[in-house]
């Protein structure tokens, strides 16, 4: 392949490299090197088994030096480590020269989203992120519903239960500061979905916000959304379902149920293949949704009313 491009993984040993390391794979190009703190990286001999692997910042940017200096330098270096790193991340990857692939979020702080815009310009290379489900065909087909249906506001209920255990608090992602906190850890994506389909947040209000749990209400311009978050597995029962489950998903419109469990394994393939041919996400694309769970982490909280959603009344009867 004539123009296969020579990847570095930055985050090789956390929950979503593999999707990362496949899609490399899968669109026909090369992982050379990866780097994290962690050596709990096996997964490596099953997708690029020849790749390169560093433990500390300093070691690899030897390697990408060396590489450089031999004329096989890292064209793109894709982006996996835990969310309070990826804008330093991003910034050493523009520096050593090569396009970058961020998982999402791209930042915690809204406020990096311009520092980067100015570094990539000055660089001329291009930062993607990974933002999957405006991707996804049942999105794609429910925005072309939603863009018939011209200015009317759609009645919206998104629910999102993934368990987690007692590791996610100790580690980094149960740390606000590291992570942003559950609405971005694990909501992010969904509410860039939300202003995909719908358009310019309008308002927002936040019921409900804890380490287990969030939720709220955001008005777009052709939406009204209640919205919950939780990793709390007794939730699950509250959203009507058997307690075996360990994953809620559910986004109804207007009453009717948004189907689209399936169709994920493949998204960040797609992804990689927007980026690699210059469609990618860009750091623009991302601002309203880092803007939102950033106005979700320091909100104060409203009083439940109207539009708050129903589980949430559930959980603090329970003592949630």
């Amino acid at each position: 392949m004539n123009n296969m491009k020579r990847f570095c993984l930055i985050g090789a040993a956390g929950y979503i490299a593999p999707r990362h390391m496949g899609a490399i794979r899968e669109t026909g190009h090369d992982l050379v090197l990866c780097y994290d703190k962690s050596d709990s990286i096996g997964v490596i001999d099953s997708y690029f088994p020849q790749a390169a692997f560093v433990t500390d910042m300093e070691e690899l940017n030897s390697e990408v030096t060396a590489r450089q200096a031999a004329g096989k330098g890292i064209d793109v270096f894709s982006i996996a480590s835990p969310n309070q790193f990826h804008k330093d991340h991003i910034i050493y990857a523009l520096h050593a020269g090569g396009d970058v692939i961020c998982e999402k979020p791209l930042v915690i702080d809204p406020a990096d989203l311009d520092h980067l815009s100015s570094v990539e310009q000055k660089f001329e290379k291009s930062i993607s992120t990974i933002l999957q489900l405006r991707l996804h065909p049942a999105i794609l087909q429910l925005k072309r519903e939603v863009c018939i249906a011209g200015d009317r506001k759609h009645e919206v209920d998104l629910t999102y239960i993934t368990s987690r255990g007692s590791w996610y608090h100790k580690s980094w992602k149960g740390d606000e500061r590291k992570s942003g906190g559950i609405a971005t850890n694990i909501g992010v994506h969904f509410f860039d979905m939300l202003h995909f389909l719908f358009g310019e947040l309008l308002e927002y209000r936040v019921h409900l916000r804890s380490p287990l749990r969030s939720a709220g209400y955001l008005e777009y311009e052709r939406a009204r959304v209640r919205w919950y978050l939780s990793i709390d597995n007794c939730d699950i029962q509250r959203a009507g379902q058997e307690s075996e489950k360990r994953t809620y998903r559910s986004i109804t419109i207007d009453g009717k149920e948004v189907e689209f469990s399936g169709g994920f394994t493949d998204l960040h393939v797609r992804s990689y293949e927007e980026a690699l041919a210059g469609r990618g996400f860009s750091v623009e694309d991302n601002r309203v949704a880092i803007e939102t769970v950033a106005a979700i982490r320091t909100a104060a909280l409203a009083a439940r009313d109207s539009v708050t959603h129903p589980i949430v009344d559930a959980a603090l009867r329970e003592g949630a």
